[in-house]
C-alpha cells in the first residue's frame, strides 16, 4: 500500500486571490457611482423578504478642521524654500540645517514656539489623532546622534526632510514606520 502525504494548496494562493481582488475593486471603482441610487433606495426601505432592517443614514463627511490662522501652509512653504540647502547636524538655518532644525525653524518662522531637538518634538507636542496633515511632524528611528529624526508632511504622501549629512534638505515620500505624528499648532 502506497501513502501519499495530504496534499498542501500551492504557496501564495492567498496572495494571489488578494491580487485579483484588488484589480477587480480597480476597475470597478469608476462605476461606483451607478451603485449610488439603488443604495440610497436601500435605505429608506426596509428589506423584509430577506430581513434587514433599514441602514441608517451616513454620517456626514466634514473635512479636518484647518489652523485658520494659515500657519501651517506657511510653515510648510518656509521648509519647502530650503530644499537644497546643506544638512549640518545642529544647524537651525539660515545656510544649513540638520532635521529637527529645519522643523524648528519653519515653525518659528511662523511664530509657534516648538521644541528644538526631534525627541523634545515628539514628546511635548501634541500627538496627531487622525490622518496626517501638511505641516504635521512624523518622528522615526535614527542611527544619528540624537537616535531619533524629523520631517514636515507637505501633503499628498510627500514630507520635507534634512536627513543625514551628504544629502541637502529635500521632499520625498512619507515613509511608515514613523514612532509618532505630532501637530505643532495643535488646534487643527
Amino acid at each position: 500500500m502506497i501513502v501519499r502525504p495530504p496534499r498542501r494548496p500551492p504557496e501564495g494562493g492567498g496572495l494571489a486571490v488578494l491580487v485579483v481582488v484588488t484589480v477587480l475593486a480597480w476597475l470597478a471603482a469608476p462605476q461606483a457611482h451607478r451603485l449610488r441610487p439603488l443604495v440610497d433606495q436601500l435605505r429608506r426601505t426596509d428589506l423584509p423578504a430577506i430581513g434587514l432592517p433599514r441602514l441608517p443614514a451616513a454620517p456626514p463627511v466634514r473635512p479636518p478642521a484647518v489652523d485658520g490662522s494659515g500657519r501651517a501652509a506657511r510653515a510648510v512653504a518656509f521648509a519647502l524654500a530650503q530644499r537644497g540647502k546643506p544638512y549640518l547636524w545642529g544647524a537651525h538655518g539660515p545656510g544649513a540645517y540638520d532635521c529637527s532644525g529645519l522643523t524648528w525653524a519653519a515653525w518659528r518662522h511662523v511664530g509657534v514656539p516648538i521644541p528644538r531637538t526631534a525627541a523634545g518634538q515628539l514628546a511635548g507636542l501634541p500627538r496627531v489623532r487622525g490622518p496626517l496633515l501638511p505641516g504635521d511632524l512624523v518622528v522615526y528611528r535614527s542611527d544619528g546622534p540624537s537616535l531619533r529624526h524629523v520631517a514636515m508632511v507637505v501633503g499628498r504622501g510627500r514630507m520635507v526632510e534634512a536627513l543625514r549629512g551628504g544629502v541637502p534638505v529635500r521632499v520625498t515620500e512619507l515613509r511608515g514606520g514613523w514612532l509618532g505624528a505630532v501637530r505643532p499648532t495643535g488646534v487643527r
